[in-house]
């Protein structure tokens, strides 16, 4: 049936550039073969394709997925409702979005400057 894993216990998206449909699967608990049918339901979501029509997905693509993942598990949303919901959304959701990347930058700028810190502390 339905997974019933919460958002908040998803892995932290990684700072990588693109994303195969296998890490895509894992970073949002969802089979690859829902992904691909999620593609044809919500226009929304078209992730690049390249050699041999091979799928890579952006860091906004897996956003996207964990955000349809959490109406359609978690609120209960059908596909008609989820698509007219994000359809019609306000920059809510968009703010929401923007505040989980800054997060992420934050948490990778601070691990730089540990890594940063401890450079000067041995050329020292």
């Amino acid at each position: 049936m339905l997974e019933q894993t919460n958002t908040s216990e998803l892995p932290v998206i990684p700072g990588k550039r693109y994303f195969t449909i296998g890490e895509v699967s894992e970073l949002c608990s969802v089979k690859p073969h829902v992904l691909r049918y999620w593609e044809q339901e919500f226009p929304q979501l078209r992730p690049i394709k390249r050699r041999g029509n091979r799928r890579y997905y952006q860091r906004q693509d897996v956003l996207l997925i964990r955000q349809i993942r959490s109406l359609l598990y978690e609120h209960g949303f059908t596909i008609g409702g989820a698509k007219q919901h994000l359809l019609g959304e306000t920059s809510i959701d968009d703010n929401q979005q923007s505040r989980q990347i800054i997060r992420q930058l934050r948490k990778e700028l601070e691990e730089l400057l540990v890594i940063l810190n401890e450079d000067l502390k041995t050329a020292s």
